[in-house]
């Protein structure tokens, strides 16, 4: 299968998505490249350009929101088309800030194969409109901001409604709800620790703004 040049670039934390889609890929003869967070991306992104990028948006050290704003920024990598996936960040609103970035595509966990086939051959052989021009730092925090405050708030609703249930479940049913109850956890967490970073970023910005203005 010819592709424009370089590879598909897939970027996500969960190992089991993340060779989900390299074997998928891998079977149809595109050359793939993996890594596990925004970080890695742009790091691999200093040696090779990909065709494509796909990418998580939820993840540690870097997630998807701050890679593709950067990708946005930088005139190198402006242009390579991006499909975002994700099991969080699914509401009208999160896919509204995550086309404003400059994405061409959203898929939604579980990821259907044979649809994610067939969007990614769409991307990459058919002329894409041009991408919007990059979102202004601060309009990016902000929107960025209220995602993320947004998830946090359901996070802890989720949590509180398995905590209430597996108060009433029988023993033999507790494991599975247990398990979702960490992986919520460790969600939560992550939303957190990107909030707790974006906070000081916008508390500088507002000093450097204060004192530029003084």
């Amino acid at each position: 299968m010819n592709i424009p040049y370089g590879p598909i670039l897939i970027v996500e934390d969960n190992p089991n998505v993340r060779e989900l889609l390299e074997v998928t890929l891998h079977f149809k003869g595109y050359p793939v490249v993996t890594v596990s967070n925004g970080q890695e991306a742009l790091d691999f992104l200093t040696r090779e350009h990909p065709a494509l990028i796909v990418t998580d948006i939820l993840m540690p050290k870097m997630d998807g929101f701050a890679l593709v704003h950067a990708l946005r920024k930088d005139p190198r990598t402006t242009h390579i088309p991006v499909i975002f996936i994700s099991a969080t960040y699914v509401t009208p609103e999160d896919k509204a800030f995550a086309m404003s970035l400059g994405a061409v595509r959203f898929i939604e966990k579980p990821i259907d194969t044979e649809d994610f086939l067939l969007t990614v051959a769409e991307v990459l052989t058919q002329d894409l409109a041009a991408a919007p021009p990059p979102l202004d730092d601060l309009d990016f925090y902000r929107g960025y901001r209220e995602r993320l405050e947004y998830k946090l708030r359901h996070k802890q609703t989720q949590i509180a409604r398995i905590e209430r249930l597996l108060q009433t479940l029988p023993e033999e049913q507790r494991a599975a709800f247990e398990l979702l109850k960490a992986r919520t956890l460790e969600d939560r967490e992550e939303i957190q620790r990107e909030l707790e970073q974006l906070h000081r970023i916008l508390d500088e910005q507002a000093r450097f703004s204060g004192a530029s203005s003084s």
